[in-house]
């Protein structure tokens, strides 16, 4: 290992971390002896929690009070980077997470490498790069002093505990923040489900144009709540007003690597490709033989889809 420490943004969620945040924690073990992870009101559970995944040292932020975190934790972050340096900075693609590393490059005057799906030591970090719709990677690395900021997509790496001790927790308190850390939450809304979530199923079932209409998609929602999965969509369903964007999987929504996927009425643009072809196995349903998603499909059905999927639902019924 040629990198002396890497930094790990660790966001909390509902008493615990994002899954990014743990996948991003686990690789980090594997190219630095010297982890360490940022959060905000940490816990004795967060330091438990970190630690089993690899870092040693959990850097806390405090109780923000209701301020959006961009402000405040980038604020934070560069006051340990001025005390130290890492290698690297590692961040989840989220909301938070881009708003925190976009504050915290205009501090440091470093620039971010985006949308990286691997990470790897080779004389010093490269970053992979998913490019043209994800049929070529790019491969990056920062030079210049300063450590290397980089945003990673969900579900690059696996989260595999360590079985490590607790971190040793270190208060990090932000600086100034200007007008920006004013800012606070007012509300927030947190949509309704009833299953898994998207990025996290085992099961996904999406839904694409070939449906023909929005109240089609109710046949999706249906499978995947019979099969203990999430419902998934293509971006053109989602463009057209009939999902919400919080479904959308591909190189604009969300990145999904479930056990089994299952495409239906979905042509295989790269677009959503990019989004789903880690998937440890892909069924397609579509009535096009030629459509570009049973290139990468292990199973597939060629059919009208408003035949197949009812059929597939009253099958899982009979079962169940």
């Amino acid at each position: 290992m040629t990198l002396s420490s890497i930094w790990v943004l660790a966001e909390p969620s509902n008493g615990s971390l994002t899954s990014t945040s743990l996948e991003l924690l686990s690789h980090a073990r594997t190219l630095s002896e010297h982890v360490s992870a940022i959060t905000w009101g940490a816990s004795d559970a967060l330091a438990a929690l970190v630690g089993e995944y690899g870092a040693t040292t959990l850097y806390d932020v405090g109780d923000l009070a209701g301020a959006l975190p961009g402000a405040p934790v980038a604020s934070a972050i560069a006051a340990l980077v001025a005390q130290g340096a890492p290698d690297a900075i590692l961040v989840p693609t989220s909301y938070d997470g881009r708003d925190i590393v976009a504050r915290l490059s205009a501090r440091l005057d470093r620039p971010v490498l985006t949308n990286v799906t691997g990470l790897s030591d080779d004389a010093g970090l490269v970053t992979e790069h998913p490019i043209f719709g994800g049929t070529q990677i790019a491969n990056a690395r920062f030079t210049g002093e300063g450590p290397g900021l980089i945003a990673v997509r969900a579900k690059s790496f696996v989260a595999e505990p360590s079985g490590g001790a607790p971190a040793n927790v270190v208060v990090a308190p932000a600086g100034e923040t200007g007008a920006s850390g004013a800012a606070t939450i007012v509300t927030s809304h947190v949509e309704e489900r009833t299953g898994p979530k998207l990025e996290e199923a085992a099961v996904v079932v999406s839904g694409g144009r070939g449906l023909g209409e929005a109240d089609k998609y109710a046949l999706i929602e249906e499978a995947a709540k019979l099969l203990h999965g999430a419902p998934g969509a293509s971006r053109a369903i989602v463009d057209a007003g009939w999902v919400p964007y919080s479904h959308q999987v591909g190189q604009t929504g969300k990145t999904v690597k479930p056990t089994v996927y299952i495409a239906c009425g979905i042509s295989g643009a790269t677009q959503h490709m990019v989004g789903m072809k880690g998937s440890k196995n892909i069924v397609a349903i579509n009535k096009d033989p030629d459509a570009p998603i049973f290139q990468i499909a292990d199973f597939g059905v060629v059919g009208d889809v408003h035949k197949v999927l009812p059929a597939l639902i009253e099958a899982l019924k009979s079962r169940s």
